[in-house]
């Protein structure tokens, strides 16, 4: 949209990088024809690792499932890996573009003991959400994931933006957009609401007792 056009007004929702995208030229001052919503900041990743060792506090080496080519993969690492050391937590990258390469990368991952995973935000990961989230299940590997649909579908825990509330946010731009307002002039806009989802089973599954600390912080909890 931004290559047909440079005065249509572009509104977007649910973008994890719009500067490294190309899509504004900083986040106070988007500067060009487009602003909207980000997905999440990279900082969340840290939030991610402290989780996802709440829950699981024998873990020590933590896989992160992420897609290089695109800029918020090496953002969001580099979020875990800089909370990593005081967790006592080892973070490696296990960065995949395809689904043979996540069933790779997570097999040989598997190989040694007390591991987790996080799966950073990206389509890919979207895409093949039910193979990850099969081949955790059958590696016995607990995850935390970015969104709630996977846990929805069978992911132990999740932590990221409530997406539904952005829209509603992204109808009080587009109604600004249209009396008059401009897109260079609207800052593009962090997520102010964030939601924690467990799945029960899989965590029995897995042979984790979820904490109590955990479960009365959960936004949503699937038995």
């Amino acid at each position: 949209m931004r290559r047909a056009t440079r005065t249509i007004p572009v509104l977007f929702v649910v973008v994890v990088d719009p500067v490294g995208g190309g899509y504004a030229d900083s986040l106070a001052r988007p500067g060009g024809n487009a602003t909207g919503f980000s997905q999440f900041e990279y900082g969340i990743g840290g939030k991610w690792l402290e989780l996802l060792k709440e829950l699981t506090p024998a873990v020590k080496r933590v896989g992160i499932i992420r897609d290089p080519t695109i800029t918020s993969g090496p953002g969001q690492f580099g979020a875990i890996q800089s909370v990593a050391p005081s967790l006592g937590v080892e973070a490696t990258p296990l960065s995949v573009d395809s689904a043979d390469e996540i069933e790779r990368a997570i097999a040989a991952f598997s190989s040694a003991t007390n591991g987790a995973l996080i799966v950073a935000g990206s389509a890919l990961a979207v895409v093949h959400r039910n193979l990850i989230i099969a081949l955790a299940a059958k590696y016995k590997l607990p995850a935390l994931y970015f969104g709630s649909y996977f846990v929805a579908e069978g992911g132990l825990i999740s932590y990221g933006p409530d997406l539904v509330e952005q829209y509603r946010q992204a109808a009080g731009y587009a109604d600004r957009i249209l009396k008059g307002e401009k897109p260079a002039d609207l800052p593009v806009q962090a997520p102010t609401k964030y939601e924690l989802a467990i799945n029960l089973k899989t965590a029995k599954a897995l042979g984790l007792t979820v904490p109590p600390s955990l479960l009365t912080r959960a936004d949503k909890v699937i038995e």
